[in-house]
Formats: structure tokens, C-alpha cells, sequence
């Protein structure tokens, strides 16, 4: 009888194992900065909560991919330097701990954006 219930016992364990390893992963978001300005900017910044990141250059046309994890509440911006020098800020959706997904943000010329989450935000 000891044998049956040990049976029974191993593999719901085993399947509640897998399935509680399998939940776990960490929620990233894939970004792409798509630049249809028309023209070479610089010192690009994109500001998320609890962290950052950039490229010196991104000259006409070009993407530039970068995965992030959101730790935190906040809204996602964008600063760049236009070909002009002038200093541009821009500001995304509101981000919270836990999303993941895609966000695309597609720099437009005269200082405009066009922001495209694609996310599973968290409940």
C-alpha cells in the first residue's frame, strides 16, 4: 500500500515541479528605436524606470534593437540631439514592473515620435 501512494506522490510532484519551473522566467521587453527622422541624431537616451540606455549615433533609417527589464513604475522617454543641435525630449507610455513584450519607437521628423507597445502588462 506504501508503494501506491509513493506512485501516485512522485509524479504530481514531478508535474508540479515542471509547471512551477516553467512559469518562471524573467519578464523582458524587446525594443527597437527606428529612426525615420530623415537625418543623423545623436547622443540618443531612452529613460525607463530604474534604468537607461543609448547609442552615440543613429543615422537615417537605422533600427537599433535592445532588450530591457522594467523594475519599477514609470514612463518611458526618449531625448535625442537632432541634426540641428537641438535637444529633443519625448515621452512613451507608462511602464510597470512585470511587463513584457515588444515596444517599437519610430522617431519622426520635427521632433515627433510614434510609440507601438505591444505588451502583456502586469495585473
Amino acid at each position: 500500500m506504501r508503494k501506491t501512494k509513493f506512485r501516485a506522490i512522485v509524479p504530481a510532484f514531478v508535474l508540479a515541479s515542471s509547471l512551477a519551473i516553467a512559469g518562471c522566467h524573467s519578464h523582458h521587453i524587446d525594443s527597437t528605436i527606428d529612426n525615420r527622422t530623415g537625418t543623423t541624431i545623436h547622443q540618443v537616451e531612452v529613460d525607463y524606470p530604474s534604468a537607461s540606455f543609448g547609442i552615440n549615433t543613429l543615422t537615417a533609417g537605422q533600427i537599433y534593437p535592445y532588450r530591457f527589464k522594467v523594475q519599477g513604475e514609470g514612463q518611458l522617454k526618449v531625448s535625442y540631439t537632432d541634426s540641428d543641435g537641438k535637444q529633443v525630449h519625448l515621452q512613451g507610455t507608462r511602464l510597470a514592473e512585470g511587463d513584457q513584450g515588444l515596444y517599437l519607437i519610430i522617431l519622426l521628423p520635427d521632433g515627433k515620435a510614434q510609440w507601438v507597445p505591444s505588451l502583456n502588462v502586469k495585473n
